[in-house]
């Protein structure tokens, strides 16, 4: 481990010039005192590390010195595909192997694409979690990754809405989608996709497994959401709705609000457009179409409209009848 950070602080000052101690120590997560040590320990090896003092002082190389240490291992050479996604690379245990392979790209780099690349770290930086939603704690993440990159099956005590399972799994890929890590493995010679927070234990076996031939994790997981979102949208709901839903259409309800957008009639003289939007069963859909308030007015289907108007009903029973408690 000392060795992997010495050969990180090193390539920090060639690639980024004069730090401070407690810059440095930022960077590799480590104490000060730890940096002054490792510092003296590059000097001792031979790499001629300048301290300049003042307010303007910290480490930098003597000009001209430049390493060729910036061969790629295969585990850093991997973690690059992660570039874009740093706090999902420290929850995959790999926050500090990418860490360093960037470094020993940009070491490689010539001084003007080197530049440009610190330039673009700069400016643009992906936030994969969602709004106002905390992303799931993942306790089992660590050896969820392990097992995949290590193909071992593993047995796992699962939580699902219908209740608890024990599941042996051959891991295949993890995907992180909207904040929440999800897994796709074998079980029973089907891919399956689980919620890694919901899994309760997870243990490695010592049993390796072969992965199925020309298994494409992206092409699965773009096939399993078209799937849940077909299985999910089975029914559709006739609104009127106000030219004030017409843009909260899109923010609610995502694609399918989109699509009953694309397929909407023309306004009427008050401004209000008829829709026709796919929602899930009548119990969610209540719910869902509630958000939009007294800006639409569900046509159908009957039941659906019932529905709709008993909930309405309810909470007006319940607000117009009962005085708000006292503070």
């Amino acid at each position: 481990m000392r060795a992997d950070r010495l050969l990180a602080l090193l390539l920090l000052l060639q690639n980024r010039g004069r730090m401070t101690a407690p810059e440095l120590a930022a960077e590799l997560e480590v104490s000060v005192r730890t940096i002054y040590r490792d510092v003296e320990a590059l000097g001792a090896s031979g790499v001629p590390v300048r301290a300049d003092r003042g307010p303007d002082g910290g480490y930098r190389l003597m000009s001209g010195y430049r390493t060729r240490l910036t061969g790629l291992t295969d585990d850093e050479a991997g973690a690059l595909f992660l570039a874009g996604v740093p706090g999902p690379a420290r929850d995959l245990g790999l926050g500090a192997v990418l860490a360093t392979a960037q470094l020993k790209v940009q070491a490689a780099l010539p001084a003007e694409l080197a530049e440009r690349t610190r330039l673009i770290q700069d400016r643009f930086h992906l936030d994969a979690p969602a709004w106002f939603r905390d992303a799931d704690p993942v306790a089992h993440l660590a050896p969820v990754a392990r097992a995949v990159w290590e193909q071992r099956v593993v047995r796992t005590h699962y939580r699902r809405w219908r209740g608890e399972v024990h599941r042996e799994l051959r891991p295949l890929g993890i995907v992180l989608k909207g904040g929440i890590w999800y897994l796709a493995a074998l079980v029973d010679e089907a891919v399956r996709t689980y919620r890694i927070a919901r899994f309760l234990a997870v243990d490695l076996t010592d049993e390796v497994f072969v992965r199925p031939a020309g298994f494409d994790l992206a092409a699965h997981w773009a096939e399993s959401s078209r799937r849940l979102e077909a299985e999910l949208h089975r029914d559709t709901a006739h609104l009127r709705i106000s030219p004030r839903a017409h843009r909260l259409l899109p923010m609610l309800y995502g694609a399918a609000g989109r699509r009953a957008l694309a397929e909407a009639g023309e306004p009427d003289a008050e401004g209000w457009t008829e829709v026709r939007l796919a929602v899930e069963g009548p119990a969610v859909a209540v719910g869902d179409l509630l958000r939009l308030g007294a800006e639409a007015e569900v046509l159908g289907p009957p039941e659906l409209r019932r529905a709709v108007a008993a909930a309405v009903a309810a909470l007006a029973g319940r607000y117009g009848t009962t005085a708000a408690p006292s503070t």
